[in-house]
Parts: C-alpha cells; sequence; structure tokens
C-alpha cells in the first residue's frame, strides 16, 4: 500500500484520522486521502465554537482534481482551527499527520471514539 498509517490514531471510513489527548480530538485527512485528492487548493472556512455531531460535515476541501467534503469522526464543539491550513492548504499534502491538522474538537461522547477504525482496521479497508 506504501500509504503511511500512524499506529497512535483512529480512523474513519471516509479517511480522516482523529488523535486523541484527554478531552480533546484533533482531526485531520489520511495520507491515503491527500494522495488521491492530488494538490489540494482549497480549504472551506471552519467556524470555532461550533458544535458538530459525529458524520456531520466538517468542511469542504478541494483539490485541483475534485472537491470532497470532510466529516467529524466525534461529536464536540470546535475549539480550534487550524488557521495555517485554511490559508496554505497545500500544507494538508506535505505533512497530513502534522502540520496539516484540520481542526480541534472537545469530545462530547468518548464512547464514539471506540466506533472508529484502529491503523490495522484502516490497513485492511484500505488494501486495493
Amino acid at each position: 500500500m506504501g500509504y503511511k498509517i500512524p499506529e497512535e490514531l483512529k480512523y474513519t471510513k471516509n479517511d480522516e484520522w482523529l488523535k486523541v489527548d484527554g478531552e480533546i480530538g484533533t482531526v485531520g485527512i489520511t495520507d491515503y486521502a491527500q494522495d488521491k485528492l492530488g494538490d489540494i487548493v482549497y480549504l472551506e472556512e471552519i467556524e470555532k465554537g461550533k458544535k458538530i455531531k459525529a458524520g456531520e460535515t466538517l468542511t469542504t476541501i478541494e483539490s485541483v482534481k475534485a472537491a470532497s467534503d470532510i466529516y467529524s469522526p466525534v461529536s464536540g464543539e470546535i475549539v480550534e482551527v487550524n488557521e495555517d491550513t485554511i490559508k496554505d492548504p497545500s500544507i494538508i499534502n506535505k505533512d497530513p499527520y502534522g502540520k496539516g491538522w484540520i481542526v480541534k474538537i472537545k469530545i462530547e461522547n468518548p464512547a464514539e471514539i471506540d466506533k472508529l477504525m484502529t491503523p490495522k482496521e484502516y490497513s485492511e479497508y484500505r488494501k486495493e
């Protein structure tokens, strides 16, 4: 496969990742997703303080190939938005698991985390 799938993260079938740190979850898109999108040129502004439910659209991302929705892996309140990725979305292509994170969410229901895929499950899911 050749895509990076960090062990400490949880994954969705829509190719988002979640890094849990206490009650805060950092969200981004996977290496697989950024590769399939190609050169990312636009990330829609995200409203800080907004409440979101798991599975709801968090934002829209556009590349030279296509536009896609990014969905929230968990329910909660958006407590931080990565303004760097809004200004320069190509950061997501370069560093999807690091500087390319998109938002931080205060997790409302920790049980939702258990519904997400483990790195092994995601790797199996993405095998082509």
